[in-house]
Order: C-alpha cells, then sequence, then structure tokens
C-alpha cells in the first residue's frame, strides 16, 4: 500500500512539472507567465551559483533577483567595497543580464 502512495505521489509530481515545462514553452514574456518567470529564475540561479562559487563569506548576504527584462536587482550587504563590486561584475558578466541595480550596503559587523 505504500508503495503504491509513493508511486502515485512520484507520478502526480511529475506529472505537474511536465505540465508546467509545457506552459512556460507557451507562455508570452509577462512575468505572470510561466516561461518569463522560468527564464528570470535560471539568470538568478546562475548568478547565485557564481557568486558561492567565489567563496567569499560577505557574498552571501546579498541577495539576487531579476525582472522580466533582464534587469537584475542586488541587494543586501557585503563586506567590503570590493566584494560588491564583484558581485556587480559577476551578474553584469552573466548570459540574458541587460543592466544591474546595485541597492548593496557595506556592512563590516556581519
Amino acid at each position: 500500500m505504500m508503495k503504491m502512495k509513493l508511486i502515485v505521489t512520484t507520478f502526480l509530481a511529475a506529472a505537474s512539472l511536465l505540465g508546467s515545462i509545457a506552459l512556460a514553452q507557451d507562455a508570452d514574456t509577462d512575468r505572470a507567465h510561466a516561461k518569463a518567470f522560468v527564464k528570470d529564475s535560471v539568470i538568478t540561479t546562475k548568478i547565485k551559483s557564481k557568486l558561492a562559487a567565489e567563496h567569499l563569506t560577505s557574498l552571501g548576504r546579498i541577495h539576487v533577483d531579476t525582472d522580466k527584462d533582464g534587469v537584475v536587482w542586488l541587494s543586501g550587504s557585503a563586506r567590503t567595497q570590493e566584494a560588491i563590486d564583484k558581485a556587480v561584475e559577476i551578474a553584469r558578466g552573466t548570459e540574458g543580464v541587460k543592466n544591474v541595480k546595485n541597492d548593496l550596503v557595506i556592512r563590516k559587523d556581519d
């Protein structure tokens, strides 16, 4: 009985994921639609991955968001101006980014 529930749950989750992907392929570029949201999420994820790869502790307090037009918003804090500059450089160098809005502040005590 438990195996059957697991199989059904797995099947429903997979079907839901496939349905979301299908919606993403047919949607407009409006952020309310799945296609735009997936694109925005991919850019955000790429930037977060690159920031994590830098292994700078202050980069972990940087929040990344991407709007439907490919504009990346950086907010939060870093310990140095150099860390902020590195985060902006990473964001600007990421495929799909049209512009970067930097709202980062230096906070040495974090």
